[in-house]
């Protein structure tokens, strides 16, 4: 059922590939399936016990069966996918959203690429991490308003100090400075889902992003069939950036904070 419509599909076949259906040790953990006649018709990813939903683009209705069976028992933090499907979730569990960021999600395939390179980019490695910390940090209090610096300092650099140990950050140096940086949120045979792309404010306004998207792209796509990322509404400018590149626009996103 995912493998029909990887695009949309793409974060949640990555979670599936790296963690496996059945819990285990490395992260707490649990995938919901709805199924008819046999077949499977949505799943929904609940993560640390709630902490982060992404539910299948499904219909939501058949999401909406899985919700109701877990209402009461599951206290959701955080959701993120396809906008009717996510409203969907908001009301079986009746919650109030605290913050909301509606998003599209773009995609694209070796064939669509334009020619934006730049071999400078690299991946990040543990000597990067003091560097890297605060530009990550920048990233997310420029997308989200909140420091996780502040809010965990000594949990967030083990997230990104993880990340560069499993391979999935890569950054643009500029003399001693990290200027540029992004992550590969989700992996699986189907393609990658990238994430977490910033530009050091003072160095914008010099293709950065669009060369090093076009750069992450060509490599991934040499053993991946698709990339996919999702972009805020209120960021058209990295939207023209994207289509630029080569991806093109799909369906409508939402990533919800309670």
């Amino acid at each position: 059922m995912l493998s029909r419509d990887t695009t949309h599909n793409m974060y949640l076949l990555g979670l599936m590939e790296e963690f496996g259906v059945v819990s285990n040790a490395r992260a707490p953990f649990t995938f919901f399936g709805r199924f008819f006649d046999g077949e499977l018709t949505a799943a929904l990813f609940v993560g640390s016990g709630g902490g982060l939903l992404v539910p299948s683009a499904s219909s939501p209705l058949h999401i909406g069966d899985i919700a109701k069976t877990l209402h009461g028992l599951v206290k959701p933090r955080g959701l993120l996918g396809e906008q009717q499907v996510v409203d969907a979730l908001l009301r079986h569990f009746e919650v109030t959203p605290r913050f909301v960021r509606s998003q599209r999600l773009f995609s694209v395939s070796p064939n669509d690429l334009g020619p934006f390179t730049n071999p400078l980019l690299r991946a990040a490695t543990p000597a990067d991490v003091p560097r890297l910390v605060p530009l990550a940090a920048a990233c997310i209090e420029e997308a989200l308003g909140r420091d996780p610096l502040r809010d965990d300092a000594a949990g967030f650099e083990l997230r990104v100090q993880q990340r560069i140990n499993a391979g999935r950050t890569y950054v643009l140096e500029e003399g001693d400075e990290l200027v540029f940086k992004l992550d590969v949120g989700s992996r699986s045979q189907f393609g990658a889902e990238l994430e977490g792309l910033y530009t050091a404010p003072s160095h914008r306004k010099k293709r950065h992003a669009t060369l090093c998207l076009g750069q992450i792209s060509r490599f991934l796509m040499s053993s991946l069939p698709r990339l996919t990322l999702r972009i805020d509404d209120e960021l058209p400018w990295f939207a023209e950036t994207a289509r630029k590149v080569g991806y093109l626009q799909a369906r409508q996103q939402k990533l919800v904070w309670l």
